[in-house]
């Protein structure tokens, strides 16, 4: 969540910003100018180690960057349903456009309900038409300010430092709009962004304090990984006291590696700190605990978007293996989110910002907050008692969601004969049906030498200087075609009648 519930120790924290994007469109060009024009001087040079996140000064303000491509910790977060940044930078090259990692991107950051801005970078460039980039995003519904849309942009070159100003007053905007907030009383938690054995200090995380305070003395835990902190440092290598919220801090000393992207937590004493490794291994022992990282191959497939809220973890976990064997190639069920407790609002907007996405709760409350919201944003929710009714209930809204199907069922075939007068709309033909009938009001495939070559429909219909119906062979019949090109003696046209019917699993 962006912010947690306003206590006493509530403070307002930086935002953290992740830059995503198609490579070579200058992800890590607009990182490095950033990085060395808003650290204080002489401290940039002395960044010698990468640790995945740095933080910057705009105007007196505090900034935090995710600084990894393609954020190994953003995408498989993004892939547990856990928030690890809070606002996303969307770079598209002004010479390049809209490429498959952009929509990639675009697909993280809605699945994420991330705020966004979108950079359109590379203005210098000699083949650089914005114009044209923004059209493209307007075709993967991204609309731009002043282009009948919210999605706040701004033109930049990461190479020679345009507009780099106005980007990180347009984060500064947004975060004060958003009003991110942490509890700074609380033990530390968030994730793990970076990690690597330093020969000479041992294992060594940079860690992302989403909330709370992590203070020397206290330990760490992430995932099966422990350990004492005696050594914390900031990004640039310094010792520090305490984490804020929002900062990355180097922790040392882990007695095994942790992964990069697992959550962390910080308590007071080893006890603590040993009981929850244990409760970790625990969980992933048990059948299913382990809920799939891979992003769905979504593809040409219809997606149906699935946050569950349960009672208890164990209940989701059931529902999840309940709703897996709901199986389709025409639709994919995608897991954004699977927890315990209550529906939140957060779990409203996750939904909002996914096309064809729901909410299913079981055995737990909705608050009127978030049946509001729900209702504003036109999130569909569900509550259940029983776990089978809810495999039948997807099942139904997938049927709804799965695009209606073209039956396309052929008439018959006829040899064109003669030409009569060309009309203002068409042409009118004398013919020979070779095959089945022809049909008022039919569509057709014009075929020469049995290679199709355009398209029509058939108005009126003769037989015998009498308007019929239709026309069956062997008949010869007159008939009014409108044809996207001119019919000629010795083409054949494959009459058919196209409907729409609902699509099956």
């Amino acid at each position: 969540m962006s912010n947690e519930t306003k206590t006493q120790n509530s403070v307002t924290r930086p935002p953290i910003v992740v830059v995503v994007g198609h490579i070579d469109h200058g992800k890590t060009t607009l990182l490095d100018h950033i990085r060395k024009s808003n650290v204080a001087a002489g401290e940039a040079g002395g960044i010698t180690q990468h640790i995945g996140a740095y933080e910057v000064v705009h105007n007196g303000k505090p900034i935090t960057f995710l600084d990894t491509p393609g954020h190994e910790a953003f995408s498989k977060m993004r892939s547990r349903g856990a928030k690890v940044a809070d606002i996303a930078i969307l770079v598209v090259a002004a010479d390049d456009g809209v490429k498959p990692q952009t929509k990639e991107a675009l697909a993280a950051i809605k699945a994420n309900s991330l705020p966004y801005i979108v950079a359109i970078n590379k203005i210098d460039k000699s083949g650089a038409d914005v114009d044209r980039v923004k059209s493209e995003l307007a075709k993967e519904e991204v609309f731009l300010e002043g282009r009948g849309g919210n999605v706040p942009f701004t033109e930049i070159s990461a190479k020679e430092g345009k507009g780099i100003d106005e980007l990180l007053e347009t984060i500064l905007l947004m975060a004060e709009l958003e009003n991110f907030t942490a509890d700074s009383g609380k033990f530390a938690f968030g994730v793990v962004i970076e990690s690597h054995l330093d020969k000479k200090r041992g294992n060594t995380s940079t860690l992302l304090v989403r909330g709370g305070t992590l203070k020397k003395g206290e330990y760490v835990v992430a995932g099966e990984a422990q350990t004492k902190v005696r050594i914390l440092e900031n990004f640039l290598g310094k010792s520090l006291d305490l984490g804020a919220p929002s900062s990355p801090v180097v922790v040392v000393g882990f007695d095994k590696l942790p992964q990069v992207g697992i959550e962390f937590k910080a308590f007071f004493s080893q006890k603590e700190a040993s009981t929850e490794v244990q409760k970790f291994k625990e969980a992933q022992s048990k059948p299913n605990a382990k809920q799939d990282a891979k992003t769905p191959q979504e593809g040409k497939r219809v997606v149906l978007g699935v946050v569950i809220k349960s009672d208890v973890f164990g209940s989701g976990e059931a529902i999840r293996h309940e709703i897996e064997k709901i199986k389709s190639e025409k639709i994919e069920i995608k897991f954004l989110r699977i927890e315990a407790g209550e529906v939140s609002l957060d779990d409203v907007k996750l939904v909002s910002s996914a096309k064809n996405s729901i909410i299913v709760a079981f055995k737990t409350s909705i608050s009127q907050d978030v049946k509001d919201l729900a209702e504003r944003r036109g999130v569909e929710m569900a509550s259940f008692q029983i776990i089978y009714e809810i495999s039948s209930f997807l099942k139904s809204r997938m049927v709804s969601i799965l695009p209606a199907e073209i039956k396309r069922t052929v008439l018959g075939k006829a040899k064109i004969l003669k030409l009569f007068k060309g009309e203002k709309d068409g042409q009118v033909v004398g013919g020979k049906v070779a095959e089945g009938a022809l049909k008022k009001n039919a569509k057709y495939d014009i075929l020469r030498r049995e290679n199709k070559i355009g398209y029509g429909k058939i108005g009126n219909i003769q037989s015998g200087r009498a308007n019929v119906g239709e026309v069956a062979a062997p008949d010869e019949f007159g008939a009014f075609c409108d044809s996207s090109v001119a019919l000629a003696v010795g083409d054949t046209i494959e009459a058919f009648l196209e409907e729409e019917v609902r699509g099956e699993l």
